[in-house]
């Protein structure tokens, strides 16, 4: 017999044994992945108390120690893991004050801005290593003024003091947390000609609501004394290397502070965050008219006015810029079929105090997700495509570590990444929610089908999330709120973002401890083991499924949705829209079209299943799919915010965590609003065309034929 002969044999013997011996289809896997067998609540609850012995704030030992932690648990799971590193600008405080001056002959009093260790407190011992409350890259700097309140800080709350007739120039800004981001609550108090801000949280919104309401450790609510920190910065990543990474391997290029400060990312005026029972104590001293229904605060709080004084603060804060390293943590899970297409998952590590929910919650979900990974490895499976599990760095301070990375592998990620999905504070109380580009809405819906309710098992998550409606609402990725945003706003990787509970009291203060999760996040870590089912569930059937699950539709529907909003805003403005509800229904048609071609391969299935010819077409149909996100991206960025590529969705302009559809368009459309003048309304209809070629340019991907 020829040897030509002999390989024809062994081929055909080959094809017929794994014909009539075929391996476990990827679907029995991950239905096992799922399965009660391989969950383990215990190992989750150990992850946690380990991860949240200590405060661990980005560029201490102590996170550098969590860091070495996550990293040794993946590579204990067999998973091949490395570490990458950058030399980032963080600030830390050196020193604050903060004085009430009250007319003559009452005394000053002088606050002194710490959170109290509560009795029986198991962490009383370390508590000096928290770092003392502070804003992260807030101005330095002394300021005195009278003192103004601001309400939430909102660009609506000071149009109402104007209208009550009250300006806020030369004063110190009262604020509270809770409707918009930190940086712009301080940058809009400056952009009114306010000299300083503090920012407290209010017990209406973060304390039950006052009355007869208990507090950590007897209930959920923040302390008295509790503060909420955390980051000013209205940029992602290190302010000093925007668009570029602050890598380590060479010098790296900075931007001076002078020129830092230029780009409007970081604070201007200095501020403070400090607590309730000082915020109340502030506002008892507040003349001027009465402040409305809506600003006022708790059942059994002083009625709340809005000044100016005629108490004045007297702020002071000096604080420091450190270049600091910095550390993600990789595992890397090769795909056997097509290594070089990745399924990304991340949480970020650090943590401004203890972090049992925000973020590392997420951290021990991502480490069970890693630990169940091995054991269907075990098992005998492999991912068709890679998995890459990250663990970020400061992103408490700006979304630094994963912004870094992105910036540093912008172009393999815009190649060769096929989604990234994110868990931040994974776990704060009951009840599922996602967000996700569109075209992942339906792949979510499926998971939540397949895991059971951790708080009532007789339904799926899915049905609990559905509740009394048609059908579950998933909010969008335009918000800088976690690590998604250098992956959908600057690259355009399609991403989902999950969790349970959603805010909670003790956010960003030293409350937020393992303690605080045992007692009233997750008592039994249930709700921690099925968001470990559902992120792991979506990753798998990324990682395996011959054809990517991506709907196009759903993102066409969702867009003709958000244009129909944007219509009934502007009907009366003369812009004509007609361009972008063509593009829009040119997408549909490719989204219908591409699902046909899709079921076209997947009939011709047979002998013809394991030709090359087969392979190429799926292999093409799929970067389509991939690719169209990127198209959704535009090289000029936004106008005024170049890094934020994303056309349909980023933060808007006022409020770092809110998210809108268009959000050039309403840029331009609250600037129009503001000039009423043609010019500044053709400006809108410019960015209603930008819009509309994007949309087209997706289409066009998705049809994958040149026109």
């Amino acid at each position: 017999m020829s040897k030509v002969n002999v390989f024809v044999c062994i081929a055909i013997a080959t094809s017929l044994f794994f014909l009539l011996f075929p391996s476990p289809p990827k679907s029995s896997y991950h239905s096992l992945y799922i399965s009660g067998s391989l969950s383990h609540n215990a190992s989750i609850s150990h992850h946690l108390y380990i991860l949240t012995r200590r405060p661990h704030i980005a560029g201490s030992k102590a996170n550098a120690d969590a860091a070495a932690y996550v990293f040794s648990t993946l590579s204990s799971h067999a998973i091949p893991s490395h570490m990458v590193s950058y030399d980032v600008a963080l600030t830390y405080p050196l020193s604050r004050s903060l004085t009430l001056v009250r007319p003559s002959p009452e005394p000053p009093t002088t606050f002194d801005l710490r959170q109290e260790i509560y009795d029986g407190d198991p962490y009383a011992d370390v508590a000096s290593e928290v770092v003392p409350t502070f804003h992260a890259y807030a101005k330095s700097g002394t300021v005195v003024g009278p003192v103004v309140y601001v309400n939430y800080g909102r660009v609506e709350d000071y149009e109402v003091l104007k209208e009550m007739g009250v300006s806020v120039e030369g004063t110190v800004v009262l604020a509270r947390y809770g409707k918009i981001y930190r940086g712009d609550i301080v940058r809009n108090a400056f952009s009114a000609g306010a000299v300083g801000a503090v920012v407290y949280t209010d017990r209406k919104d973060y304390g039950g609501g006052g009355g007869d309401a208990r507090w950590f450790p007897d209930d959920k609510w923040m302390p008295p004394s509790g503060v909420q920190v955390g980051s000013l910065l209205t940029v992602d990543g290190d302010p000093t290397t925007p668009g570029w990474a602050s890598t380590r391997e060479e010098e790296c290029e900075r931007l001076s502070e002078e020129q830092v400060e230029k780009g409007g990312g970081v604070a201007m005026i200095p501020s403070l965050p400090i607590s309730a029972k000082d915020g109340e104590a502030i506002m008892r001293t507040l003349g001027g008219q009465v402040a409305n229904d809506d600003w006022q605060g708790s059942t059994d709080a002083s009625v709340y006015r809005v000044g100016p004084g005629p108490a004045f603060l007297n702020l002071s804060y000096s604080g420091e810029e450190r270049i600091t390293t910095i550390q993600n943590v990789f595992g890397v899970i090769e795909g056997t079929e097509e290594p070089d297409r990745f399924v990304i998952l991340g949480n970020h590590r650090d943590a401004w105090t203890f972090g049992a929910v925000d973020p590392n919650s997420g951290t021990a979900t991502l480490l069970e997700v890693a630990q169940r990974l091995q054991k269907l490895q075990k098992r005998g499976w492999r991912p068709r495509r890679t998995i890459i599990l990250c663990n970020w760095d400061a992103e408490e301070y700006g979304l630094i570590g994963s912004t870094e990375w992105v910036e540093e592998n912008r172009e393999m990620l815009a190649s060769r990444a096929v989604a990234y999905l994110n868990a931040d504070c994974a776990v704060s109380g009951a009840g599922f929610h996602a967000s996700a580009t569109p075209q992942l809405d339906e792949l979510l819906k499926q998971a939540a089908l397949q895991v059971k309710d951790p708080d009532n098992s007789s339904q799926s998550i899915y049905q609990s999330w559905v509740g009394s409606s048609d059908s579950p609402t998933i909010g969008r990725l335009g918000g800088g709120g976690s690590d998604f945003a250098a992956f959908v706003q600057h690259v355009g990787v399609p991403a989902t973002d999950i969790f349970f509970g959603g805010g909670y009291p003790v956010y960003h203060s030293m409350y937020d401890d393992f303690i605080w999760m045992k007692k009233f996040g997750d008592p039994m870590f249930h709700r921690h083991a099925a968001v470990a089912s559902i992120w792991g569930l979506v990753a798998l059937r990324l990682a395996d499924e011959e054809f990517l699950p991506f709907d196009y539709l759903s993102y066409a529907y969702e867009l003709q949705k958000s244009a129909k909003e944007l219509q009934e805003e502007i009907s009366d403005k003369g812009i004509n829209l007609i361009p972008l509800f063509k593009s829009i229904e040119k997408l549909k048609r490719a989204a219908i079209k591409i699902n046909h071609q899709r079921k076209e391969i997947e009939e011709n299935k047979g002998w013809t299943s394991m030709t090359k010819i087969r392979h190429l077409k799926v292999r093409e149909l799929n970067d389509r799919l991939m690719m169209a996100e990127r198209a959704f991206t535009d090289r000029d960025g936004l106008s005024g915010r170049p890094w934020y590529k994303h056309l349909i969705y980023a933060p808007v302009n006022h409020d770092d965590y809110g998210s809108k559809s268009f959000p050039g368009i309403g840029d331009a459309i609250e600037e129009a609003k503001s000039q009423s003048t043609e010019k500044s309304w053709s400006l809108v209809q410019h960015e209603v065309w930008r819009v509309s070629r994007a949309v087209r340019h997706a289409s066009l991907v998705l049809n994958g034929e040149l026109t």
